[in-house]
Order: structure tokens, then sequence, then C-alpha cells
């Protein structure tokens, strides 16, 4: 099986998960009043578990200097390309109060983590490469729910408890076990626990974004201008930069994997939540993210085997 059909291999299965959850809401299956639950279970309980069993015993992240360059690299990229995409709104047309914010936000924002995990685990069985993407993810969110919630709301003002994430609980926990030399005495029954929960993470929340898409969908218009803007933004420029900077940066192998397959990514689908939360313009954030959704299934490939052939 040649490189493109192995990407697609797993591709697809993103995307026939997340139409599932189009056809669950359609059919009412899922009802909006099961989503907030469901996706609380699936965030706080399955992910945290997910990442604890790849995280806990991880030879890659047992030195420090991976941990750092992964949690700053994945900072500093979100931060980038947020204020990048900010500086281009001039030419786009928005302005503040218009939609600028969320079309920084929400082009800016890859989806990192039910995209590129499943991703991730299809196409490197190295565990190494798994738990560096999580490590990756925890700098992602601090960028996140710090400097894109306070570009979005217009408030500079941070709180601790924004970081009571399941996710950003369980990274923390992992890395502390691994330096404390404590991962050796997990229990073996208390990992085959980690590892049932942790299976149901990705699918259970790729259906979530499936019903999420549903709804957006009923009350989609389309803009070309931000539609093009957000597709040579999140789908070719980004992926350039991401891509220059895992060929030329002093960085781990597991770090360079992790960076090409952030690179292919589309926009997240959490700034449009957020854009309603903190005055934003959701319906900018919505054709951000169902615009490059569709077209990433094209470019995702294509994006990933460019950056695997160029790192040999």
């Amino acid at each position: 099986m040649n490189q493109t059909s192995i990407i697609l291999h797993a591709a697809i299965p993103v995307y026939l998960i997340i139409a599932i959850g189009i056809g669950l809401r359609r059919w009412g299956v899922l009802k909006k009043e099961d989503d907030a639950g469901i996706m609380n279970v699936s965030v706080h309980l399955f992910l945290g578990a997910l990442i604890l069993d790849n995280i806990i015993g991880n030879s890659a992240l047992k030195e420090p200097k991976q941990v750092i360059d992964s949690i700053a690299f994945g900072f500093i990229a979100t931060l980038a390309g947020t204020f990048l995409m900010y500086a281009l709104c001039p030419l786009i047309g928005l302005k503040k109060g218009s939609g600028a914010r969320t079309f920084a936000v929400a082009t800016g924002l890859p989806n990192y983590g039910f995209m590129a995990i499943p991703l991730v685990a299809a196409l490197f069985k190295d565990p190494r490469v798994m738990g560096v993407l999580f490590t990756h993810n925890l700098g992602v969110e601090l960028a996140f729910w710090t400097f894109s919630v306070a570009l979005l709301s217009g408030n500079l003002r941070f709180s601790w408890r924004m970081f009571l994430k399941g996710p950003i609980i369980a990274l923390l926990l992992g890395l502390a076990l691994n330096f404390s030399s404590l991962d050796t005495h997990v229990p073996v029954v208390a990992a085959k626990t980690l590892r049932a929960l942790g299976a149901c993470a990705i699918p259970v929340s790729l259906l979530i974004i499936g019903t999420t898409m549903s709804d957006l969908l009923g009350s989609f218009r389309l803009e070309w201008r931000i539609s093009l803007w957000a597709l040579l933004g999140r789908l070719v420029l980004l992926p350039a930069l991401l891509l220059a900077a895992a060929l030329t940066l002093p960085i781990s192998r597991e770090l360079q994997l992790v960076i090409v397959i952030q690179a292919a990514m589309p926009a997240a689908v959490a700034p449009i939540m957020l854009s309603k939360k903190y005055g934003g313009q959701p319906m900018v954030a919505t054709e951000v993210a169902i615009m490059t959704s569709a077209v990433a299934l094209v470019t995702t490939p294509l994006v990933i085997g460019l950056g695997l052939n160029w790192l040999g």
C-alpha cells in the first residue's frame, strides 16, 4: 500500500464517523440536550484516560528537552498562526467588531486533537509520537485558553480555573509520574482500565463534532471572501510555515512528525462555541470550520505526504 493510500485509510474513517454523527442528529437519535453531557464525559474522562495511557512510561516524555520543545512549539505556533491571520484581516475587509478577531482565532487554530489523534495512531505505531502529540497539544491549549480567548473577548484577564480540564490535568499527572519514576508502579489493572476508557475518546468525540456540524449546516451562509482566505491561510500558508519549521528547527524526529500532522489539519470546531460565549461572530467561525474541513479531505493527504517525503 503506497503512502497516499495509507493516509487516506487513516483519514477517511475520521470523516465517516463525523458523517454518522450528522446522521444521528438528523434522525433524532442524538438530541441537542445530549451533547453537553456526552462531550464532558468524552473530554474529561475518555480523553484524559487516553492521554494517561500514552504518557505513563513513555520514554520520549522522560526527556526534559523533548517535553519543553513540544509544549513551546505548540504554544508559539498557535500564537503565531492566530496573529498572522489577524494581520491578514484588513486584506479581507474584516475589522474589529465585524469578525476580524473570530476569523483570526478560527483560522489560526488547527483541529489539533480529535482529528490529529486518530491520524497519528494510524500512521505511526511508535507510542513516542502519540505522547509527543499530547505534550505539544498542552502548548496549544495554553495559547488558546489565554491569548486566543483574550483576543476574542477583548479581556486580557486570565483565570487559573480555565486550566482545570481533564486533558491538562491528565497530562501533568502523567508527566509527574514519569519524572518521579513512579510510572513503573502503576498497577496493571489500572493501565488496562485507562486503555479501555481511552479507546472511547476519539469515536465519541467525532460523533459529537458531527452533531455540531449538523446544527451549523442549517444556518450556514457562504461568504466567499472569508472562505477563500480561510482556505488560503489554514490549508496553504500555515502548512508551508509549519513544514518549514519541522525541517529546519533542531527538534526530535517525533516532534517533526507531529508538526507534519498538525500542518495538514483543518480549522478546529471549538472557536464556534467560544465565539458565542465571548462575543465573537459564530457564523464566521462556522464558515471557516466547514469550508476547511471539506477541502481538507483533499489537502490533508497531500500535505502529510509532502511533509513525510521531505523528512525522508
